[in-house]
């Protein structure tokens, strides 16, 4: 193209030249900044996940050092250090070579700043055409193999694939015809840039340290402690039953360990004593009808505690009649509260029940379904069939009427606290879940309010969602699914959910911080 022959024109032209320039200038001192500040980022994460993999080599020796573990824990534990070896080894070598670059590219300022952060020299020299490069992705790769072999080989597949440390070469481009990895990463890269990547680099090793480390100390706690000693267990499903009825038992083989004491915990009577890997319980009978124990069992299998619950029943009766509350010792509204009834001398088909302000259902002999509506206390008494007619038998049974109570909210499994984002973002809305309540009892969340507060930013109220699902409410929708970012805060409050019993309950308020 021919240069302008009027002096104005030429001017102009000058003066968009010289703009362009300052323009690109602008432009790369911007990613420069942005490198700069992704490294310090990485860094920082580095030194943290090096804090908690420490905390996983303490435990380590911890284990190792009690009494009877050192045989089963050390074989893992010395894992653990060829891998803690390893990774230093490689962000010593990773951090060389950032040396090595900076000091190429012209060095360091006096307060340790780098001289030349643009320039685009210094690793195509040490790392393309001195093919540094080509050490530094084998020495990658041969850790990344080490690390892999030191876990159960049938987990190695699927470790493989969620590993961060991996080398994977570069899709080809114009640039880099071939797909080179030296090429596509270290070619024409200012030194910022390439001080970035390398602190990526010792982030992957981190990362990649703290899975193998976790899955051996996993592997650790697996470890099965030998059963010595067996013993034939017979339970009867009922331990109180009328002529006539079924008897059925569960009969298994229980193996245990002669040196190993669980530890048992029950609702009511005692455990005497613990010996010989058997526990032995014991309580004195009272009440009328249905009792029911529960508790749970744990056992240390070598640094993994393993825990059960359990549960039996057996009848307390008297010499007269027995009403038994099938689930609980009180009658709950909006639900079906089912109970049994029998009466010592007669036949179960010619006793009934009569409670004044309930509604009973026939499920069987000697069964009912109860529904009440009001709290307070209710009276139930029992009849039978006799060859003179109908007879009240024994006295009228107290129990108390109660309203089920109120269900916890939660979004991803969580009540409030942390949780995952990518959790957050797939769960669809809110349930309101009923816990350690003996009944199958439903709610429905109708309505809550929304609102947020950014980790960089001001408190949001989004409204209120009719319904249970977040898609109810546009804006709320838009947050979900996009607007969210680590370290956002989400208040979801006012929730209102209805149950059986056809009452709108207030719940509790659900805070979470999304990680």
């Amino acid at each position: 193209m021919s240069l302008p022959k009027e002096t104005r024109q030429l001017m102009i032209n000058l003066m968009y030249l010289v703009l362009t320039a300052m323009l690109a200038l602008n432009v790369s001192s911007e990613i420069l900044h942005a490198f700069k500040t992704i490294n310090q980022s990485i860094t920082s994460s580095n030194s943290s996940i090096q804090g908690k993999n420490n905390e996983i080599y303490k435990n380590f020796e911890e284990n190792e050092n009690q009494p009877g573990q050192k045989e089963r824990i050390k074989p893992y534990n010395d894992k653990a250090k060829l891998v803690k070896s390893a990774a230093e080894g490689m962000i010593k070598y990773l951090e060389d070579w950032k040396e090595k670059i900076i000091t190429e590219s012209g060095g360091r300022e006096e307060d340790g700043a780098i001289k030349r952060e643009d320039n685009i020299d210094a690793s195509t020299l040490l790392l393309v055409e001195k093919k540094g490069g080509n050490e530094l992705k084998a020495k990658l790769a041969e850790l990344r193999e080490q690390m892999l072999s030191t876990i159960n080989p049938n987990l190695k597949d699927a470790f493989a694939k969620d590993l961060p440390l991996k080398v994977l070469n570069p899709e080809p481009s114009d640039n880099n015809p071939r797909g080179d990895w030296t090429t596509g990463y270290f070619y024409n890269m200012p030194t910022m840039a390439v001080i970035t990547l390398l602190s990526k680099f010792q982030n992957d090793v981190r990362n990649s340290e703290a899975l193998i480390v976790k899955q051996l100390f996993d592997e650790a706690g697996n470890e099965q402690v030998k059963f010595d000693n067996f013993m034939a267990l017979a339970v009867p499903t009922q331990s109180y039953v009328l002529a006539g009825q079924k008897v059925e038992a569960q009969i298994m083989l229980a193996a245990y360990n002669n040196n190993i004491n669980p530890t048992v915990s029950s609702s009511s009577g005692r455990v005497t004593k613990v010996e010989k890997g058997v526990a032995y319980w014991e309580t004195n009978a009272s009440g009328v009808g249905m009792q029911t124990v529960k508790g749970r069992v744990a056992i240390n299998l070598g640094g993994r505690v393993e825990e059960k619950e359990y549960k039996f029943e057996f009848m307390v009766g008297t010499e007269g009649s027995s009403i038994q509350l099938d689930k609980m010792n009180v009658f709950y509204i909006g639900v079906p509260n089912p109970i049994t009834v029998s009466a010592a001398g007669y036949s179960v088909e010619d006793v009934s029940v009569e409670i004044p302000g309930a509604t009973l259902t026939s499920t069987g002999k000697g069964k009912y379904d109860v529904m009440v509506a009001t709290p307070g206390k209710i009276s139930a008494t029992l009849k039978a069939k006799t060859a003179n007619g109908v007879k009240q038998v024994g006295d009228p049974k107290e129990f108390r009427v109660k309203n089920i109570p109120d269900p916890i909210p939660k979004i991803g499994g969580k009540a409030g606290g942390q949780i995952p984002i990518n959790v957050f973002k797939v769960t669809p809305g809110i349930i309101a879940v009923l816990e350690n309540f003996d009944f199958d009892a439903k709610f429905k969340v109708t309505s809550f309010d929304f609102n947020y507060l950014p980790k960089k930013g001001d408190y949001q109220a989004l409204g209120t969602v009719k319904g249970a699902m977040f898609d109810a409410n546009d804006a709320v929708a838009r947050f979900h699914k996009d607007g969210c970012h680590l370290g956002d805060r989400v208040f979801i409050d006012n929730i209102k959910a209805v149950g059986p019993d056809g009452r709108t309950r207030t719940l509790n308020q659900v805070v979470l911080t999304l990680n």
